[in-house]
C-alpha cells in the first residue's frame, strides 16, 4: 500500500518539477533520499533514564527503533568521557520515511503554538533540509502526563537527492511542506 505522500509525489510534484525547471528526464527530479531525526541528551552522563525515555519516544514517533549515539572524545569540561552514550538516532527510508513527513506536515507542524510556517533558510549546500525542534510533546504518539515527562529537542534532517536548495526548496513546497511567507 502506497502512501498518499507517495502518489502525490509521483502524480503531481514530479510533472510540476519537470515543467518549472525544465527537466527532461524523470530521473534527474529531485526526490526524498532519507529522513534522520537525532536527539543529543546531555543528561545522560548524569543519569542513563533520561536516554532511555529519549530512546522510547523516539522509537513511539519514528516507529523505528533508535541506534545509540556515543561519544567520540573525552571533554572534561563538559565532564564527558569518550564511549559515553549521549545521544540517540533513527534512519527513515522508503515507506516509513514517507509515513513520518507525511505524519509531520499534517498533524504535528498544526499542533505548534503560533505556528507562521518552517523557514525557507535551513537549507545546507548540498540541498538538504533540517529543522529543529523544541520538544518532543507536540507529537501525538507522546503523552507528557504519563510518566516523568522530560522535554526533549531534536533535529529532524531531510536528505534530498539530486538537486539544489532552489529545486528542494520548491520540491517540500509541492509536497505540503508550510514554509514562512
Amino acid at each position: 500500500m502506497k502512501s498518499e505522500l507517495v502518489e502525490k509525489y509521483q502524480k503531481e510534484v514530479v510533472p510540476a518539477m519537470k515543467e518549472k525547471f525544465g527537466i527532461k528526464n524523470v530521473m534527474a527530479v529531485p526526490r526524498l533520499e532519507k529522513i534522520v531525526v537525532n536527539m543529543g541528551v546531555g543528561e545522560a552522563r548524569d543519569d542513563m533514564k533520561t536516554l532511555d525515555q529519549a530512546a522510547e519516544d523516539l522509537a513511539a514517533i519514528t516507529g523505528q527503533k533508535p541506534s545509540l549515539r556515543r561519544a567520540k572524545k573525552a571533554i572534561s569540561n563538559f565532564r564527558l568521557r569518550e564511549g559515553l552514550a549521549v545521544g540517540c538516532k533513527v534512519t527513515l527510508r522508503r515507506a516509513r520515511m514517507y509515513e513520518f513527513l507525511e505524519r509531520f506536515i499534517s498533524v504535528v507542524l498544526p499542533r505548534i503554538r503560533d505556528f507562521n510556517g518552517v523557514s525557507k533558510k535551513s537549507f545546507d549546500r548540498e540541498g538538504n533540509y533540517t529543522l529543529g525542534m523544541k520538544e518532543q510533546s507536540i507529537f501525538p504518539e507522546i503523552d507528557p502526563t504519563k510518566r516523568d515527562f522530560r522535554a526533549q529537542g531534536m533535529d529532524i534532517t531531510i536528505v534530498i537527492k539530486g538537486g539544489d536548495p532552489e529545486k528542494n526548496l520548491e520540491l517540500l513546497t509541492l509536497m505540503g511542506m508550510p514554509f514562512t511567507k
